[in-house]
């Protein structure tokens, strides 16, 4: 990928600036849907998990209320049989007089009349132990829909309890997830406050917004991803800030510096080191994140990513363009 250096113009140009401007405002947006979207994910786990719950708790009350309907059904079967057997019992009152009179009537057959007599007495005697047993029944099966009706009540009021548990752990979690954002955006302030102490004012290096912008060139030789000594004391300053800030912010806040390769949309040459723009500048982010890991840096404080050319600052094809493009970007950022 060729480079050339370009002559500054003797008059001062706004629009890169105006276009930084835009850029990081868009940047900012992105950040702060990011935010949201995160705190959404883990809200809707902890909603997710409730939900869980009540389809249980629900589960459950469908069964009771089955059992109670088969309860029911129990019950009207019991009365209906009830009934059967008082009308069976006014039969056989009807045919116990039917038998009297027989008796009366026909002396003749008095001993073949006292057997069936005996015989229907014994049927009645069956019928009344029949009917007693029933209504024990009857009071064990009220007494069961009782205790389930109360069971219901229970539940009812369980599940009240729970959804204002849900609602209190929402508002809980969302200003949880306030609170640390506030924090690490105040700490990543400090942070790239103290770079531009450090730095002061250098063309070449640069903090935008929320993002610290190395050039390429400024790190790297033409399509190289090796970092020079040179490279590495230009580095210094951010390896002294980040240990500074690092130590201040506490261990509850997950923070990642998440460093950015870039390049511009020239294809790389045949033969070349990397096959692709985008593997040239994943490889470039990667070496200044083991620079920073040999500096003593936490590991899983850093994360590396390559872009290639697919998000460019300047779209025009022209060499100003292309070296403002070819970028490492540094990002204090949460995950």
């Amino acid at each position: 990928m060729a480079l050339s250096r370009r002559q500054r113009p003797s008059s001062i140009n706004i629009w890169p600036g105006f276009v930084d401007a835009l850029t990081q405002l868009t940047m900012v947006l992105v950040f702060v849907l990011l935010i949201f979207t995160i705190g959404q994910f883990y809200l809707s786990g902890a909603v997710s998990d409730k939900d869980k719950q009540i389809r249980k708790l629900t589960a459950t009350l469908s069964a009771l209320d089955s059992m109670l309907s088969l309860e029911k059904y129990q019950d009207a079967r019991l009365r209906s049989d009830i009934a059967a057997l008082r009308a069976a019992v006014a039969q056989a009152d009807a045919s116990k007089k039917r038998l009297a009179d027989t008796l009366v009537s026909t002396q003749n057959h008095a001993t073949l009349t006292q057997d069936a007599l005996a015989a229907a007495v014994s049927r009645l005697q069956e019928q009344d132990s029949t009917i007693t047993t029933l209504n024990r029944n009857i009071d064990e099966l009220r007494r069961q829909l009782t205790a389930i009706a109360a069971a219901l009540d229970l539940a009812q009021t369980k599940d009240r309890g729970q959804e204002a548990q849900i609602a209190d752990l929402g508002a809980k979690l969302n200003l949880a997830l306030t609170r640390k954002v506030e924090d690490l955006a105040r700490y990543r302030s400090e942070f790239f406050g103290r770079l531009k102490e450090i730095l002061g004012d250098r063309p070449d290096i640069r903090v935008v917004g929320d993002r610290f912008v190395f050039q390429s060139e400024v790190l790297f030789a033409l399509g190289s991803a090796d970092l020079s000594p040179e490279a590495r004391k230009r580095l210094t300053p951010l390896v002294t800030a980040l240990r500074q800030i690092s130590g201040e912010i506490p261990s509850n806040i997950n923070w990642i510096l998440e460093v950015d390769g870039h390049t511009d949309n020239r294809p790389i040459l045949k033969g070349a080191r990397y096959a692709s723009n985008w593997e040239l500048s994943t490889a470039r982010a990667v070496s200044v994140v083991r620079y920073l890991v040999d500096q003593g840096i936490p590991a899983r404080h850093l994360a590396a990513a390559g872009f290639g050319e697919w998000q460019p600052l300047d779209a025009h094809q022209s060499e100003a363009a292309f070296e403002k493009n070819r970028r490492i970007e540094l990002r204090l950022t949460q995950h």
